[in-house]
């Protein structure tokens, strides 16, 4: 999708808001290039505009609210999902009151009304960020990441507080995904939120025909559930629709865990400021002027470095069980290794979905394997393999995540006869995140 589309015409909606229950009209009208999705108040004196962008966003408890002055539109996400989803860059909202019509409680009615409206190409390109470097962030029970990739992905794992309802769905999002996968996710809640959320003024348009409501282990709704996954996707349609206030497309891929419009939102303000940093971004792909040590506390080589291919010929570990990825240095009793953790690792897709981990084992192993190459390159042995007898004193401090570059400090403390025994510590940008004393043994290849 290289040029920015619209709509080829209008197209109406009528409903009840779900938060405010006020009744409202909606239609969907073109507009021209690099106009961006804007929301049109028809209802005040001067038919106020409130444009889809983050610095609009005034409130994010339960729903994504604009505002600009006095002026708010709430509830936006599921609107802004089914244009983002569909690649829609340019359009106006006119709304006579304060909120969209909620409809089924998915995207699903508003893709049907931009369907009748067709969807057509303009002459200006887009231009989607790409994201350059991973950005993570907590907020509460919510965690997300945000990874470089080459087109826009959603990775997701929802549930409530007691752990009720666990769920995990990932899936690139393109039209044709969005249409099939997410855009018919309906909003839910739990039972035991519904008086907290009335006495606050909120969902006064809900009921089951626009909400599935969980009660214990039971599933309240008027028809059977639309996915298997349906609470999980309908989070992931509001990240569609939350992160489109970026106001243009991005290129990565979303990993969340238990995400709320707060969140979603924050990553976008973080997105913003990462937009902010081309000097940074272009250095990534400068050459060094010098050889200092790199920001993720990498050293610089030494004397004895190991490219990968240098490594295969020592040991006999294959992808994906060559836990090292070169050898920085070897001094003596002494080595370092690198490992480069990236989301492209096997392991992640269990470990865990939506919150990837580097396996504490996996790191130990990383430990043996770098001091089976220095026992090896000490006995000028390299006919032989070194094998993992026993680990102690084994301790994992602070958790490995992709996009971190472990590096791996190995001192040989004990060699006697074929029998070595060594100190291992690894850390990610200067910061210790595990360590071990490992017991190896060399034997005939």
């Amino acid at each position: 999708m290289l040029h920015q589309q619209t709509l080829n015409r209008s197209a109406e909606f009528s409903g009840v808001g779900l938060h405010s229950g006020n009744r409202v009209n909606m239609k969907f009208l073109p507009a021209p290039a690099n106009a961006g999705i804007c929301f049109r108040r028809v209802d005040l004196e001067g038919k106020p505009e409130i444009e889809a962008r983050i610095e609009n966003v005034s409130e994010t408890n339960r729903s994504t609210t604009l505002a600009k002055g006095n002026v708010k539109v709430h509830t936006v996400e599921h609107v802004l999902a089914a244009f983002a989803g569909y690649g829609i860059d340019n359009a106006v909202i006119e709304l006579d009151a304060n909120e969209p019509p909620i409809a089924d409680g998915s995207s699903r009615e508003f893709c049907k009304l931009i369907q009748s409206a067709g969807i057509v190409p303009l002459a200006e390109k887009r231009e989607p960020y790409t994201v350059t470097e991973p950005i993570q962030l907590e907020l509460g029970e919510t965690t997300m990441t945000l990874f470089p990739n080459d087109g826009f992905k959603i990775s997701c794992t929802s549930a409530d507080k007691k752990g009720r309802f666990t769920q995990y769905y990932s899936t690139e999002v393109t039209p044709k995904t969005w249409e099939r996968e997410l855009s018919h996710a309906r909003t839910f809640c739990f039972y035991e939120e519904i008086e907290f959320l009335i006495k606050n003024g909120l969902i006064k348009g809900g009921s089951l025909e626009n909400a599935v409501v969980i009660r214990d282990d039971a599933v309240l709704t008027t028809e059977p559930l639309r996915y298997t996954e349906e609470f999980v996707r309908h989070k992931m349609l509001d990240i569609v629709g939350d992160l489109s206030l970026l106001g243009r497309p991005i290129n990565g891929h979303v990993v969340a865990v238990k995400p709320g419009h707060a969140g979603n939102c924050e990553l976008v303000r973080q997105i913003v400021m990462q937009m902010q940093k081309p000097s940074r971004a272009a250095q990534t792909f400068s050459p060094p002027q010098s050889a200092p040590a790199a920001d993720n506390g990498e050293p610089a080589p030494g004397p004895g470095a190991m490219s990968t291919l240098d490594l295969m010929k020592v040991l006999p570990h294959r992808y994906p069980f060559l836990m090292v990825d070169r050898i920085i240095k070897i001094e003596g009793n002494r080595i370092v290794g690198v490992k480069n953790v990236t989301i492209n690792e096997p392991y992640f897709q269990g470990h865990f979905p939506g919150h990837p981990i580097m396996p504490g084992v996996l790191q130990l192993e990383a430990m043996a394997q770098v001091a089976g190459v220095l026992l090896i390159k000490i006995a000028e042995s390299e006919h032989q393999i070194a094998y993992f007898l026993a680990a102690e004193d084994v301790k994992w401090r602070k958790p490995v995540r992709p996009g971190d570059t472990l590096i791996i400090e190995i001192e040989l403390t004990k060699a006697r006869g074929k029998i070595g025994k060594a100190k291992g510590i690894c850390k990610v940008a200067g910061e210790v995140v595990s360590e071990a004393q490992v017991t190896f043994i060399l034997r005939d290849a």
